[in-house]
């Protein structure tokens, strides 16, 4: 059986590469196809054991290196111009075009897909009001005009998919919403053996995660302010100076930690407090792979990776209230949770969990073909 793996591209190592290199793993003689790929020969080889992979004309693009979303309006054709004929199946890993390959009658596509096009859909007001281009002008309408075409495209070429995959519930129901298709759901992989279970717990509360506007870091960090809780805020990002006018003495923005750090700290946190609202949500799930809880969104991926009152507790809205309440709440009932437990239930969101779930998923779905 030949194979073809189809990402959208390749520039960094997060999670839905993680979720390729797993699949490169199952069908270690498959081609890669992915619009652009600047990865270096450390993270090549972690991730895809060195394998090459086969790149798009954007990758030869003026400027594509650090720019190449900037070519977002050629990648729907860009996507288009690989001739995977040959192959048997075709796996897709689709958070914007890789779903759109062009495949015959006799091919399976199957795509894992981690969202449909979110600033296309469900946040494209916000992708407008944080570019400034609401408001008019040139770069507003092209803006526009740009994401109404690719909106077109990305309901017509979901019928080039003979079968869904979700990476959580949410997605799944987005999914039917925007495409009109089902989705059989499987999460993705966590490395949960890189974080051991640790019942000692120390004195302060952990925020983590890339200091962007959406992650909503800003809401915790007020919500700790000016109270008697530690909390330790660690990642980096563009909203790092903001975040440091808003912190009292209570709360330490630690920045950059390497893995090793970042381990320990979630091992010794008493709990992770996440505010964002995500696909999935990989951070969580490794609090709880070391025996720690988390408070969250009841909302997205967070609401099923986390299981209130028994692994974490759940706050219903993006408020600095909300989350205020369910840290008193989760203050009350700290003595509850049992870290084991804990540690126990991410081990359903583990690397050998998805390498299973996927690869007896397909292989049932290439019998019915067959």
């Amino acid at each position: 059986m030949q194979v073809a793996l189809v990402h959208e591209w390749f520039n960094e190592v997060a999670g839905s590469e993680k979720c390729v290199g797993e699949f490169n793993t199952l069908y270690p003689d498959a081609d890669i196809y992915t619009l652009v790929d600047w990865l270096d020969d450390t993270r090549r080889q972690s991730l895809l054991a060195g394998k090459q992979t086969n790149t798009s004309f954007i990758q030869r693009l003026p400027f594509a290196r650090k720019h190449f979303r900037q070519y977002l309006p050629l990648f729907p054709i860009a996507i288009e111009q690989f001739n995977l004929d040959k192959y048997d199946l075709v796996l897709s890993s689709s958070h914007l075009v890789a779903k759109g390959v062009l495949t015959h009658h006799g091919q399976l596509h199957v795509c894992y897909c981690h969202t449909p096009v979110r600033y296309a859909w469900d946040m494209y007001h916000d992708y407008l009001r944080g570019g400034n281009l609401q408001n008019g002008g040139v770069k507003s309408w092209l803006s526009r005009r740009t994401l109404h075409h690719l909106r077109l495209w990305d309901v017509l070429s979901s019928n080039r998919v003979d079968h869904f995959i979700a990476n959580s519930h949410y997605i799944r129901k987005r999914i039917q919403k925007i495409y009109r298709r089902e989705a059989h759901v499987i999460y993705p992989p966590v490395d949960t053996d890189r974080f051991s279970l640790s019942t000692d717990k120390d004195d302060y509360y952990l925020a983590f995660s890339r200091l962007v506007p959406y992650k909503r870091i800003d809401l915790i960090v007020q919500a700790f302010a000016h109270t008697s809780r530690r909390l330790l805020v660690v990642g980096n990002g563009p909203e790092m100076e903001r975040l440091r006018s808003m912190a009292t003495l209570n709360i330490e923005l630690l920045g950059f930690q390497d893995d090793q750090q970042v381990a320990h700290l979630m091992q010794q946190a008493k709990a992770l407090v996440f505010a964002a609202l995500e696909d999935f949500g990989i951070i969580p799930v490794e609090a709880q792979a070391c025996g720690t809880p988390v408070i969250c969104l009841n909302q997205g991926g967070t609401a099923e990776t986390v299981i209130h009152g028994v692994t974490g507790i759940h706050f219903p809205e993006q408020t600095v209230e909300a989350i205020r309440q369910a840290v008193d709440t989760f203050e009350a009932q700290q003595a509850t949770f049992d870290p084991e437990r804990i540690s126990e239930f991410a081990q359903k969101f583990s690397v050998t969990r998805f390498r299973q779930d996927i690869n007896q998923h397909i292989g049932k779905l290439l019998e019915q073909k067959i």
